[in-house]
């Protein structure tokens, strides 16, 4: 008898064990009463029930597995979403229960060895499916999550060829790279932290898999695991440095963050490049109890933390980014920057501004920002990028401007500083 088949006979023989005390007390005090008990219960024909089909749904939409599986345009969960790495573009895959194109032929053994060790029906997974982290997920959400998908659905939608350079081209090389960078193990609590601690590391790091963005990578392109969090560069912005002495230093409290993950918009600024789909997919569903828990795994307390002033420095009209800011920022961001609702953030207090790093001060500049929409009441407009009317002298003075007037960094940026930002935040485009 499989794993599998050992669950289903567990669980309907503990149903009918129910059932059946059930019966012998006379709990049930008529057929019809009877009849509402057993359809409310019912499992599929893979011993799921409801509830694991919910609670599959909901750990779905936390794992972000929308914002990846479905294409600009495309239809949910279909996939063709492409992924740059430095050995080509890899499309992610249609994962709804269509049998022919999709994963509707996966037994749950199957299903389980694709999320922990990357390994799928055909052969081994590239990682940007993100199996390194959802390998910390517990046996119990590997089921949830396939029950629901499972019950999703199907699209018939054939999977597009990837664009991998050779040899990386051949998946048999990928077994090596398991062996020297994934450590499938499950999740383990910390025994010093709390309950809500334990339940946002888990959160953020099997099923949010946060590092994947926020983590460098090495030569071999797996996680440097001693610089978690640290910050990276995906796709010419930087994910980043979400560790807990960076986000208090710059006094994001839970509020703070329970307002960008649901919103996409705090007092700290908005989310922009990658972070929009996650949010908009994903932790925008978080239950207030898991964002609770997840605020405090990033912020490393479970303690409320007092909101301090955003930073304003005021306005030197003698500097030759004032003049910029007025004429290219100030209609949206306000003359002080003090932003305006759904359309810019607030310059004041904003933690791209207060970042040691000014690599995405400089990517904004150039790239600008697309439209996002939340809900009926949250939305911002797009903001233009300048690459094409701005000169690097002019993005030095304007950046330089940001950062003394509204932030705790130092304006201090030379031409020579933009123009190596500029070769790496518009090598994509």
């Amino acid at each position: 008898m499989t794993s599998a088949n050992l669950r289903y006979f567990q669980r309907n023989f503990s149903y009918i064990s129910r059932i059946k005390n059930l019966l012998s007390h006379n709990l049930l005090l008529s057929l019809g009463l009877g009849l509402l008990a057993c359809s409310s219960s019912v499992a599929d024909e893979g011993g799921n029930t409801n509830n694991d089909i919910a609670r599959g749904a909901y750990l779905m939409k936390i794992g972000d597995c929308v914002a990846c599986h479905t294409a600009v345009g495309g239809r949910e969960l279909a996939g063709g979403l492409p992924f740059e790495t430095p050995f080509g573009a890899v499309y992610s895959t249609n994962i709804t229960s269509d049998k022919e194109t999709g994963i509707g032929k996966y037994s749950y053994e199957e299903f389980f060895d694709a999320m922990h060790h990357g390994v799928g029906v055909n052969g081994n997974l590239y990682p940007a499916m993100p199996y390194t982290s959802y390998s910390l997920l517990t046996d119990a959400d590997t089921q949830a999550i396939y029950a629901y998908l499972m019950s999703t659905k199907p699209i018939k939608q054939a999977n597009r060829d990837n664009d991998v350079y050779f040899p990386f081209n051949l998946r048999f090389g990928l077994k090596a790279w398991n062996l020297v960078a994934h450590d499938a193990k499950e999740f383990t609590p910390s025994k010093e932290k709390s309950e809500h601690w334990n339940r946002g590391n888990y959160l953020v790091n099997a099923l949010g898999h946060c590092g994947e963005c926020h983590t460098p990578r090495d030569t071999l392109f797996a996680m440097e695991q001693d610089k978690h969090f640290e910050g990276a560069i995906i796709e010419g912005l930087e994910a980043s440095d979400i560790r807990p002495a960076e986000l208090n230093r710059q006094n994001w409290t839970h509020e703070d963050l329970k307002s960008l993950f649901t919103e996409g918009y705090s007092r700290k600024g908005t989310v922009f490049g990658g972070m929009y789909p996650v949010v908009y997919h994903s932790f925008s569903h978080l239950t207030d109890d898991d964002m609770r828990a997840v605020s405090s795994y990033l912020l490393d307390t479970d303690e409320d933390i007092t909101p301090q002033a955003l930073t304003f420095n005021g306005h030197k009209p003698e500097l030759p980014g004032y003049t910029l800011y007025k004429g290219y920022c100030a209609g949206c961001h306000g003359q002080n920057g003090e932003g305006r609702p759904n359309v810019a953030p607030a310059m004041a207090g904003n933690a791209t501004l207060d970042k040691a790093s000014p690599h995405n001060i400089v990517a904004v500049i150039l790239k600008g920002i697309q439209s996002q929409h939340y809900n009926a009441t949250t939305s911002f407009y797009a903001m233009p990028g300048y690459a094409d009317e701005l000169s690097d002298e002019q993005i030095k003075d304007l950046a330089n401007y940001l950062r003394l007037t509204w932030s705790t960094q130092a304006g201090n940026l030379d031409v020579k500083t933009i123009q190596s930002l500029k070769e790496v935040i518009l090598e994509h485009d």
